[in-house]
């Protein structure tokens, strides 16, 4: 059962312009030594879904010494984005995406190589950006009844998903799952921009700029290892907060400045109320310390607005570069099969600008990239 979370202003394409054309599915498995696992996640990927032309595999190795990329050819895998050392999940996401937005995808799923989600729930994930009814479809874990986590890990599962929730003004049971699909229209908008995990950051990217995003109860696989992503829940739980900040600072800094600057405000009005009714009644001649802690506050207070009159235009401005950015990405990553392509004009002549812009649009060769063969596609 799918549960619709959250509204937002602007739609992916509706269904009947997506019939029109063919549905292009990628499935992008981040990589780290996963040879022993890599086999059973891709050999789960359903090959048919329902309101999908082409199901195509990614597998994004991120520095890998052990068999993982042979693993994945002998499954008949040809797209691959590799790198050469390791770069962490938040970069193999994002190359996976540029990769898969450059072939041509209109919905780009993420699940992992240690087979930890259900890769035959796929349709059902997709399904809500099938319909028309979401952009971004989270996979619930259902967190509570996972057997292998500890009651502390469960809690802080719990609360983490409470902080994201709060900031990106969702309701998300699961925030942390990284089984996820994304519509093209989504990718074009979201910039991850954090070196640890995208998780929580496209969450509180996709709840203030209003995108759908709907909740699939899923089951998870048994245990095959440990978390990569980091060494202890106390790493885990810091460098999550640290994300969880940054966002939430750079979408509301008037919430998170006022806050600050009233509270030392009032924090340094009480020495000064203070140290003026021991002047009144004559004994203020001790109390000299109760004039530098509140000067001391009203220091910060004002510190406090003055970062709010930073971060305010510098919001401004990442408003500007985000909507400068998502045009260049629209060319970029525009798909040249679903309109009528210009005609040229003969050699010697200057094509017009209309013409010239839509020709750029085409997908432009990535760096690292192995080509899936014409009759290999279906």
């Amino acid at each position: 059962m799918t549960r619709l979370l959250h509204v937002k202003r602007r739609s992916v394409e509706p269904a009947s312009v997506l019939s029109e054309c063919e549905m292009k599915l990628f499935v992008q498995v981040p990589c780290l030594n996963e040879e022993a696992t890599l086999g059973s996640v891709l050999a789960s990927i359903p090959r048919e879904i329902e309101g999908v032309d082409e199901i195509h595999v990614l597998v994004i190795d991120d520095g890998s010494t052990d068999r993982t990329v042979e693993v994945a050819r002998e499954h008949g895998v040809v797209h691959f984005v590799r790198h050469t050392r390791n770069m962490g999940l938040a970069r193999s996401f994002r190359d996976g995406v540029d990769y898969a937005l450059k072939h041509g995808a209109d919905i780009v799923v993420n699940t992992d190589g240690d087979n930890q989600y259900p890769q035959e729930r796929i349709g059902d994930l997709v399904a809500p950006l099938i319909r028309g009814e979401a952009d971004i479809a989270i996979g619930d874990r259902q967190t509570a009844t996972i057997a292998h986590f500890s009651p502390f890990k469960k809690l802080m599962q719990g609360i983490g998903s409470k902080v994201v929730n709060f900031a990106a003004g969702t309701d998300l049971p699961d925030a942390a799952s990284g089984f996820r699909a994304y519509s093209r229209s989504s990718l074009i908008r979201l910039n991850v921009v954090t070196q640890f995990s995208y998780c929580m950051e496209t969450i509180i990217q996709a709840g203030n700029k209003r995108l759908r995003i709907a909740s699939v109860p899923i089951s998870t696989n048994a245990k095959t290892r440990e978390s990569r992503l980091f060494t202890n829940i106390g790493q885990h739980m810091v460098k999550s907060g640290q994300a969880i900040s940054r966002s939430y600072i750079m979408f509301k800094p008037h919430t998170v400045f006022v806050t600050l600057g009233l509270l030392f405000l009032v924090v340094a009005l009480v020495p000064f109320v203070r140290f003026l009714v021991l002047t009144l009644v004559g004994d203020a001649g001790d109390h000299i310390q109760s004039l530098i802690f509140g000067a001391a506050m009203l220091f910060g207070s004002l510190l406090c607005f003055a970062l709010l009159v930073i971060a305010d235009l510098l919001k401004t401005n990442r408003t500007l570069m985000e909507d400068t950015l998502e045009r260049l990405k629209e060319i970029q990553y525009g798909r040249p099969d679903r309109a009528e392509r210009p005609t040229l004009p003969a050699s010697g002549t200057v094509a017009p600008a209309s013409v010239r812009t839509a020709a750029a649009r085409d997908p432009q060769p990535v760096r690292v990239q192995e080509e899936l063969p014409p009759a290999a596609i279906r």
